[in-house]
């Protein structure tokens, strides 16, 4: 999952986009909300995390500006402000959640988790797909009740096809759920990441769209 942070605490905003790389997302950080409206422009990305307060100007600004425009991006805010008013505030202009100031990196993860399922379209976090089970929610994975580990690049790999799953999902789709602005993409880590998902999920789980993509089945 590509998320785009937007937070001006310097620790704070380290912190978090640290915690969201380290679990196989991948996360750009703007401190700025020009900064935020540029990666806007340059990347479609599936969750946005919005601090109210920047250096020029009011999140809540940014949120109906994209409401206003048609996006239906997810958005989380992240705030110390905890007056009911703001929230609803916050809410009504379109966010889909809201985490005051200061919480744990692990309720943050569980916050996005539930987010990314509801615009999935998959109110229950589990899915079987080919004999595979798959808990998004507890990010699990099993075959016949065993469970299979996997690395957290495999899991965004992973995730991002089942999210989609039935469709075909381009290489360049699941290279945004690997890699933030600036890091170095490996010509074949695609391909690499898939080949390991078949080696330990089966070779049929993920099928090829040649020159297209790649399929995970719709499952149950």
């Amino acid at each position: 999952m590509r998320v785009l942070l937007i937070e001006d605490d310097h620790v704070l905003g380290a912190a978090i986009r640290d915690h969201i790389n380290s679990t196989g997302h991948s996360a750009d950080w703007m401190q700025r909300l020009d900064d935020a409206r540029l990666a806007l422009d340059a990347v479609a990305y599936e969750l946005v995390l919005l601090d109210l307060n920047l250096p020029d100007g009011r999140g809540l600004d940014l949120l109906r500006q994209l409401r206003a425009a048609g996006n239906a991006v997810p958005v989380i805010i992240t705030t110390a402000q905890d007056q009911v008013a703001i929230r609803i505030e916050g809410l009504n202009s379109g966010a889909d959640d809201y985490l005051v100031k200061p919480f744990d990196l692990s309720e943050l993860t569980a916050r996005i988790a539930a987010v990314a399922r509801r615009y999935a379209a998959s109110p229950l976090p589990g899915v079987e797909v080919n004999g595979v089970t798959v808990d998004l929610g507890r990010r699990t994975v099993a075959i016949a009740g065993e469970p299979v580990p996997l690395t957290a690049r495999e899991w965004a790999v992973l995730e991002r096809l089942l999210r989609h799953r039935g469709a075909i999902v381009t290489k360049a789709e699941i290279e945004d759920s690997l890699y933030q602005f600036g890091a170095e993409i490996e010509s074949n880590a695609v391909e690499v990441y898939v080949s390991r998902l078949r080696k330990k999920l089966g070779r049929d789980f993920v099928t090829t769209a040649r020159g297209m993509g790649y399929q995970v089945a719709s499952g149950k």
